[in-house]
């Protein structure tokens, strides 16, 4: 690889955030708003990887000064269309095929669950009941996803989303008082 080359992808794949490689992956698929990208964080991958709105409209200009994406039309009430370029194509692709490193877990629960001390007894029993639903919600959800799956890939996937969903459960049961 020359000088070039490996600055390139040194700066590229190193500064490419998750949120940031997420929202390329999603801008393979053709132009979108800020807006279609949340949406569409949310359809493909909600169930293990969360893409905030904020995050979505922070990273977007960055990986517009960069040069990874492209302004396309503007929309209705000032939304803003994206296009991946050439370059955010090949950032994307040296992303993928870069060392993932440790995964960072994020999960509101468990710091509610580990900050829970300081909440009364029915304020944790609350917090645990509330938990508890989404968490039964969200099972539900991934094993409808499962079954409708269309590919081995959104199967797998699915069936990890069932699988966070019952440990996120046996965690709210073991702490829980009742």
């Amino acid at each position: 690889m020359d000088r070039f080359a490996e600055t390139w992808h040194r700066i590229c794949v190193s500064d490419l955030n998750a949120t940031a490689a997420a929202l390329l992956g999603l801008l393979h698929d053709g132009p979108a708003t800020g807006g279609q990208l949340v949406a569409g964080a949310e359809e493909h991958f909600g169930t293990f990887f969360s893409v905030t709105r904020s995050q979505v409209y922070r990273e977007l200009p960055a990986l517009a000064d960069a040069g990874l994406v492209r302004l396309g039309k503007q929309g209705p009430r000032s939304s803003q269309q994206y296009i991946i370029t050439a370059a955010g194509k090949k950032a994307f692709k040296a992303w993928l095929t870069s060392e993932p490193g440790p995964d960072h877990l994020r999960s509101p629960l468990i710091l509610r669950v580990v900050n829970a001390g300081v909440l009364t007894p029915k304020q944790r029993a609350t917090l645990f009941e509330n938990a508890r639903a989404t968490y039964a919600q969200q099972l539900d959800d991934a094993k409808a996803a499962a079954k409708a799956a269309p590919d081995p890939v959104a199967k797998a996937v699915a069936e990890f989303g069932q699988a966070h969903a019952r440990a996120a459960l046996k965690l709210v049961d073991a702490v829980s008082p009742d």
